[in-house]
């Protein structure tokens, strides 16, 4: 892959073959965030799981005490007094099987996270070729399949991120932006943290971390020393 002048410059400040304290790595992915946006800082954590076996799956959400610093568009799938509750507690769409076509026909996908009542899955699950390679199917394990609509659009609007491995057994989730100080993103970076060794399978033999990146959306990525991880 060919970088730009920019990222080779800013690549000389991160020492490739040092694994870095949390704190010193995120210090170093602030300060190569350089862009004329406010750049999204990113963690990359590469496991030891076989995603293949379910027994080995990870997904879950955390809420980042400081947020992620974007602003999420909430859709709720529901019925009945389900529907007036979603709209009180600020989800910014809010509907049932007259939404379908819309997603399915006109392509329509000006949301990020979708919410669901248990009774709505038989619906939304028709949607589960569009809205599951986007990872925007709703899940349990990730607090989106509710009846407590208002906690899962409070926890979202509040920073709620969702964790999931891909295909290549890595977890990529946001921990804030270039903006916030190191503290809020320490903060953030640790509740992460906390959750993700927390979510470690049981039926997992062998080292579960095996690499932590932490970069800015156009910085070069930082190592982190995974052992200072899991003490």
């Amino acid at each position: 892959m060919k970088r730009g002048k920019k990222y080779i410059e800013l690549a000389k400040q991160v020492d490739r073959a040092t694994q870095y304290e949390p704190a010193d790595a995120i210090a170093l992915a602030k300060k190569t965030a350089t862009a004329k946006f406010d750049e999204t800082i990113e963690i990359h954590i590469r496991t030891g799981c076989d995603g293949r076996h379910a027994e080995q799956q990870i997904r879950g959400a955390v809420v980042l005490p400081h947020g992620t610093g974007k602003t999420v568009r909430v859709l709720v799938f529901a019925k009945g007094v389900k529907l007036d509750e979603a709209q009180a507690a600020g989800a910014d769409f809010v509907g049932g099987e007259e939404l379908i076509p819309k997603i399915q026909n006109d392509g329509w996908l000006d949301f990020d996270v979708v919410v669901a009542t248990p009774d709505m899955m038989g619906v939304v699950g028709r949607l589960g070729r569009v809205l599951g390679p986007k990872g925007l199917m709703p899940n349990p394990k990730a607090g989106t399949v509710t009846m407590d609509v208002t906690k899962a659009i409070n926890d979202i609007k509040a920073g709620k991120i969702e964790y999931r491995l891909d295909k290549s057994n890595i977890i990529h989730v946001p921990i804030g932006k270039a903006s916030f100080t190191q503290e809020q993103l320490a903060d953030n970076f640790q509740s992460l943290m906390d959750a993700i060794i927390k979510a470690r399978p049981s039926a997992l033999k062998g080292q579960y971390i095996r690499s932590c990146t932490v970069a800015s959306t156009m910085g070069p990525g930082v190592k982190i020393n995974v052992a200072s991880l899991m003490k």
